[in-house]
């Protein structure tokens, strides 16, 4: 059954990463209330099967030994539009259940009492959505700051610095580009962030002084700078992710 979008009160939304190894196994659900001024809100994720590694092991893949967590709380209602327009423009599988490869579940409740059970089968845009989600409460909870990505473009003339600040909370993204602040459009900054993170950046040879000579550069939120054309390379011969993240930024000029 789809129910429409604009009576839905409630949204459930389950995740399984599959046939994943520890310690990047995990689940997690997202369970969202439609209130007049807040999406109440109440989200778990517990990584699965860790019992398998050892404390080392799953420190050297970048995790920490308490990754777990839970939340109860209220969330800003910005966020309620996004995801009933997601699943008005959701196509629905004929699946029961996740088969071995995981996914997304999606149990949504409106207000007249009707319930829906579905498996959509546009699964990256839920779990990008629900990612995006995710980090919205980090923020609130303080467990990670705000996105923060900086970029540098020195030449013999002058010296431009942009620098984003993604907003999860309250779903904004602030541009400023030598001293002055502008924001960004949401679904634009959508495409700039996912092609930032496609190319490789060697961390040998990267610096956490902030560079002067001339070229560009980036700091991927992690207070290090990678120069492009040297320690970062695009992974796919055929798809040149540098030129369209040096065009975004160029482009952040005309806000």
């Amino acid at each position: 059954m789809f129910l429409k979008s604009d009576d839905i009160k409630r949204l459930e939304i389950d995740f399984n990463s599959g046939v994943v190894p520890p310690p990047f196994s995990h689940v997690f659900k997202l369970k969202l209330g439609f209130e007049k001024d807040f999406i109440n809100t109440q989200f778990t994720i517990q990584y699965t099967d860790r019992d398998e590694l050892s404390e080392e092991e799953i420190i050297a893949e970048g995790f920490n030994l308490d990754d777990d967590f839970d939340f109860i709380g209220e969330v800003a209602p910005i966020w309620e539009q996004p995801f009933k327009e997601l699943y008005t423009a959701s196509k629905w599988s004929n699946k029961k259940e996740l088969d071995d490869n995981g996914g997304i579940k999606i149990f949504a409740k409106d207000i007249h009492g009707k319930i829906a059970r579905s498996i959509p089968t546009n699964q990256d845009e839920w779990h990008m959505l629900a990612q995006e989600y995710i980090q919205a409460i980090f923020e609130i909870t303080k467990k990670e700051a705000p996105l923060t990505i900086r970029y540098r473009k020195v030449t013999k003339e002058n010296t431009t610095d942009y620098t984003l600040t993604v907003k999860f909370s309250v779903r904004k993204v602030i541009v400023e580009i030598n001293g002055s602040i502008k924001e960004m459009d949401w679904e634009e900054s959508r495409e700039l962030l996912s092609n930032i993170y496609l190319p490789d950046y060697d961390y040998e040879i990267a610096s956490e002084s902030i560079p002067k000579k001339r070229g560009e550069y980036i700091d991927c939120g992690d207070g290090v700078w990678h120069k492009f054309g040297k320690g970062v390379t695009n992974l796919d011969d055929n798809f040149d992710a540098i030129s369209l993240v040096q065009k975004g930024f160029e482009n952040l000029n005309q806000l």
